[in-house]
């Protein structure tokens, strides 16, 4: 494919935000409707609460603070559960124990990109998967070492990082660049840093963007999308 069908897309995502993982899935399909346009996806940090500490807190108590009930939590988790039904997703909040500060997570991400386009998308869809469908611990160093072995990463590597202080600074920086940027939500579709699809779009409506971004950059038009 030649570069002129080929455009980036940055997705600021939190790896704890069910809207990101079902709008992971649905720009997986996205790009496969989208033709022959070549997609590049790079993720980028965002967190949705910073504040929490780094050992997590208990995800119970933590969602009775936020929605005040376990019958209103219920609510809100039996209408996601369709969702990401229709997604191939398999939501399992019951078996999710902690809530994590992503950090840690975002770090990883981070060095999964050094690598590779490919190691950092299976690295994203794995935190997904353990965070929502196993319900497990993606703030637990062991738990993310595992994960970036199983992504192809040098597991050696990274367990000798994730103790120190490396990218933190970076990571929170590039945080408030999306902050400054307006994003306050997320998922945020970033192609080729000019034209932004937020939330979890059905798929029709990434597909379209994506090719209108490619058409217009082929063109030499791209100033003038949205």
């Amino acid at each position: 494919m030649s570069e002129a069908n080929a455009i980036t897309v940055d997705v600021v995502s939190d790896v704890v935000c069910l809207w990101c993982f079902i709008g992971q899935k649905r720009l997986d399909k996205a790009v496969a409707a989208a033709g022959d346009v070549d997609v590049h996806i790079r993720w980028r940090p965002f967190q949705l609460d910073p504040t929490i500490p780094p050992q997590g807190k208990d995800r119970r108590e933590y969602m009775l603070a936020k929605f005040g009930s376990d019958e209103r939590i219920r609510e809100i988790h039996a209408r996601i559960e369709p969702l990401g039904d229709a997604e191939g997703i398999s939501f399992a909040f019951d078996a999710i124990k902690v809530a994590p500060n992503t950090l840690d997570a975002h770090r990883l991400i981070r060095w999964a990109g050094a690598a590779s386009e490919a190691v950092q998308n299976r690295l994203v869809r794995r935190l997904f998967q353990l965070n929502f469908e196993e319900g497990v611990n993606i703030g637990d160093h062991a738990v993310l070492v595992e994960a970036a072995r199983e992504a192809g990463m040098d597991a050696s590597v990274v367990a000798t990082l994730l103790p120190t202080d490396a990218d933190v600074e970076e990571v929170r920086t590039e945080i408030a660049t999306a902050s400054r940027m307006g994003i306050s939500g997320v998922p945020c579709f970033l192609l080729e840093g000019k034209y932004a699809v937020m939330g979890a779009q059905d798929v029709d409506t990434l597909a379209d963007a994506i090719r209108e971004v490619a058409a217009a950059k082929a063109r030499g038009e791209l100033d003038t999308v949205g």
